[in-house]
């Protein structure tokens, strides 16, 4: 039976503008570029992602270039289905993984800036809600397979 495979196509969608946001902060991190969000109060894009946060990186590596890493391993996992035969038969199981995966990940951060640095960075909140949905989106995928077993 022929799976509609309309979850991986939103799940990559959704992974390419994940690259770009990451890539942004990835950007904003590194002091090549001024993030167009608030300075103060919960608004502080500079307290929780920028280059002098405390908890911007981990050790020397910065959060966003995990979160760049992260999205291009999501979009390229279903990208090369076709021509990997073991990402073909586990891609649900693989979807579902990586996606838990980054959304432990954001928790953690998003954790992080509400109850440690007391403050909120709007595009690592967008960030938030793509992982979020992806990982929706990966377990309906591997429901809608496993339905059709």
């Amino acid at each position: 039976m022929l799976i509609d495979k309309w979850q991986l196509r939103l799940i990559q969608l959704i992974s390419v503008a994940g690259i770009l946001l990451a890539f942004y902060l990835f950007l904003y991190h590194e002091g090549n570029l001024v993030a167009v969000c608030g300075a103060s109060g919960w608004d502080d894009c500079g307290a929780v992602s920028g280059p002098d946060a405390p908890y911007s990186s981990i050790g020397s590596i910065p959060v966003a270039l995990i979160g760049l890493i992260g999205y291009i391993a999501i979009f390229l996992a279903i990208w090369l289905e076709d021509w990997i035969p073991v990402l073909s038969d586990y891609l649900p199981e693989i979807m579902v993984g990586m996606n838990a995966l980054a959304f432990v990940f954001t928790l953690w951060l998003t954790g992080l800036e509400l109850f440690v640095i007391h403050a909120l960075c709007r595009y690592c909140v967008v960030s938030a809600v793509f992982v979020l949905t992806t990982f929706i989106l990966s377990i309906s995928y591997l429901r809608a397979v496993n339905a059709t077993d």
